[in-house]
């Protein structure tokens, strides 16, 4: 593989893990501010996001190259409501799909097959990241201060598997 590739899929691979502690920032602030069905929405999320480093870590190996894992910075942990968590989960994910597209079009370029078939699935995987972040922010929006609402929205997130 291309060394700026690997170093490419490497750096994505750490991201993705830093999307996860995001997402635990988040759910800790929920937690704390008493909605345990966003908490339980954003632990799901950061499990997910935890099994998207993990595909990278396994392509790499699957490669033969080697992985390099860098230190994880603090997250943020503090939000003003639900829907602004949201509305920066929604901003990091548009972020990330930035990168993912950013990845694919490197491996095109060095016609590299293997990886950019590999990268089809996180091209894929970004269009529901930004749709379920999109739902549940717009889903805040409606709701306005209606804290009945918000209540009702909360149970409902927890549903999530």
């Amino acid at each position: 593989m291309q060394e700026q590739l690997v170093a490419k899929i490497n750096d994505q691979l750490n991201k993705e893990l830093y999307s996860g502690y995001i997402y635990l920032g988040m759910a800790a602030c929920f937690e704390e501010g008493g909605l345990p069905g966003f908490a339980h929405w954003m632990k799901c999320q950061a499990s997910e996001e935890q099994e998207h480093a993990m595909k990278f870590f396994e392509y790499l190996v699957q490669r033969g190259e080697r992985v390099k894992l860098t230190a994880i910075e603090e997250p943020r942990f503090e939000y003003d409501s639900a829907l602004d968590a949201f509305e920066a989960g929604l901003e990091h994910e548009k972020y990330v799909t930035g990168l993912i597209d950013d990845l694919y079009e490197m491996a095109l370029e060095a016609d590299d097959h293997a990886a950019a078939i590999f990268l089809q699935w996180f091209v894929t995987e970004q269009v529901e990241e930004e749709e379920s972040f999109t739902k549940m922010r717009d889903d805040l929006l409606r709701l306005g201060d209606c804290e009945k609402g918000l209540y009702m929205l909360d149970r409902a997130a927890a549903a999530r598997e």
